[in-house]
């Protein structure tokens, strides 16, 4: 057994800095939220291990895109909309999230959630919604409740 990365303590790991979430263009589709790549495979179709931390009452993009995630949170709680559904999350759930499902991940009021994420190292860059889309979401009166959109079409 090979260890490539050290777990220290409070959700570091030995050498992996600490990042933004996404870039901030001043007017953010996210709340509170940072990542840490741990793993990257540099090779053709090789595996991305990232660790995510929303703050207490944060959120991360409403977001499409064609890869597919595997998430497993693995601090705190909080909660999830995937496809049509919103989950409450324990730790070490897992998560699916398919291709081009709208997606959004939130921490509780109380506590951070923070979340190992799988993906395709080389992968597509995020879709946001649109007014009309999320219209579409809102829908349904538990979505509309959990989302909260930034519209790349006001």
């Amino acid at each position: 057994m090979i260890i490539l990365t050290k777990y220290l303590e409070n959700f570091d790991w030995e050498g992996i800095e600490l990042h933004p979430y996404k870039d901030n263009d001043g007017n953010p589709s996210f709340k509170d939220v940072t990542r840490q790549t741990i793993f990257k495979e540099d090779k053709v179709n090789g595996l991305e291990v990232r660790y995510f931390e929303i703050a207490a009452s944060g959120h991360t993009s409403l977001e499409k895109h064609e890869h597919t995630h595997i998430v497993v949170p693995i601090r705190g709680s909080g909660s999830c909309f995937v496809g049509n559904t919103v989950t409450e999350l324990r730790l070490h759930d897992c998560v699916y999230v398919p291709s081009w499902s709208w997606h959004q991940f939130r921490a509780s009021e109380s506590e951070p959630l923070g979340f190992l994420c799988l993906v395709n190292a080389e992968r597509d860059r995020p879709t946001l919604p649109t007014a009309h889309e999320v219209k579409e979401l809102q829908q349904d009166s538990e979505i509309a409740r959990f989302i909260r959109p930034r519209l790349i079409n006001p």
